[in-house]
């Protein structure tokens, strides 16, 4: 009788085994690439759609238009602005001038470095003041980078009123740190040797008497900063949409956005490689992106065979406490 029950019991034991071994279905191996995507090519346009307000006399930033030495221009204070450009700064490249002029309709709000510090391309150097209406959008860090560049048009919708139209983008979008001015200098009956303040001297036939002085400017976020046609009927505070185009590209080489570490400057691909689909990160430099897709600069031909999800930055190490 114990003999017939564990035969039983064996005969059942492995009815059961075949079972769900047919029910269990194939895993692939641990780490196996399942979905892939290859390199298109595609017209490319990085469009934004923001949400920003009239506002009245906003600041903005003016960047470094190289890298080199800042040198700021002496400058008596004024809220009034002038019919022409306003040269404000110089930055020294190698020996050779660079200029940073505050646009028609604007009046200097700050120096945002020291006099003679080192700056790099694009960092903001002087913090400017519309004077008048214009309009302010801001903008979270996952946006940053997809307007970093400079912005090549906006267009704008007041809400319940004039649009669309076009915007005219003025300054950098960084954050601006508190802008500061320097103190009036006692006045003189005559001007110093050029380059003995530490600033070139006014060009000849300059007038000097449009920007510094006051309390400076206030820190800002990032921020889009844009001014309406002339006769566009604007009330302070109303909302508006801005749509904003930062880059065009045709015929760009694009990936998706999920095949790729980084979506701007530099950026990694997983490389699928040979019948066991093996995967290989690679660097690649990366353009403009409308969120969907982004393009490859340099990197890849077209012909590759692409991993996605893309590769996943390392994880930072545990801190050690003690």
């Amino acid at each position: 009788m114990g003999v017939t029950a564990l035969a039983a019991t064996v005969v059942l034991s492995g009815c059961t085994s075949e079972s769900e071994a047919a029910q269990t279905p194939g895993l692939e191996a641990r780490g196996t690439v399942l979905t892939t995507v290859q390199p298109a090519r595609q017209d490319l346009t990085n469009q934004i759609s923001l949400a920003g307000k009239v506002t009245i006399n906003p600041v903005f930033g003016l960047a470094a238009p190289a890298a080199g030495e800042i040198r700021y221009v002496d400058r008596k204070p004024s809220t009034t602005p002038v019919d022409r450009r306003t040269w404000v700064a110089t930055v020294w490249v190698k020996g050779s001038p660079r200029r940073v002029e505050i646009p028609i309709g604007s009046v200097m709000a700050g120096r945002l470095m020291d006099d003679r510090a080192p700056v790099s391309k694009g960092m903001p150097v002087v913090s400017a003041k519309h004077i008048g209406y214009g309009i302010v959008a801001d903008i979270d860090s996952a946006q940053a980078y997809r307007i970093s560049g400079s912005v090549e048009s906006i267009k704008a919708q007041i809400k319940n009123g004039p649009g669309p139209f076009e915007c005219e983008p003025v300054g950098t979008i960084a954050a601006l740190p508190a802008g500061s001015l320097p103190a009036p200098k006692p006045s003189a009956t005559t001007n110093p040797a050029p380059g003995s303040s530490g600033a070139p001297a006014p060009e000849s036939g300059e007038d000097p008497g449009a920007a510094t002085g006051g309390e400076g400017s206030e820190p800002t976020g990032l921020q889009v900063v844009c001014v309406a046609p002339a006769k566009t009927r604007l009330i302070n505070g109303s909302d508006v949409t801005l749509d904003v185009i930062t880059g065009r590209a045709e015929n760009a080489l694009v990936l998706p956005v999920e095949a790729v570490a980084g979506l701007s400057g530099k950026g990694k691909v997983d490389l699928v490689i040979g019948a066991d689909k093996q995967r290989k990160t690679i660097d690649v430099e990366l353009g403009i992106s409308d969120g969907k897709v982004v393009e490859i600069k340099k990197g890849l031909v077209g012909s590759e065979t692409i991993a996605v999800p893309g590769p996943n930055l390392p994880t930072p190490a545990p801190e050690v406490t003690g």
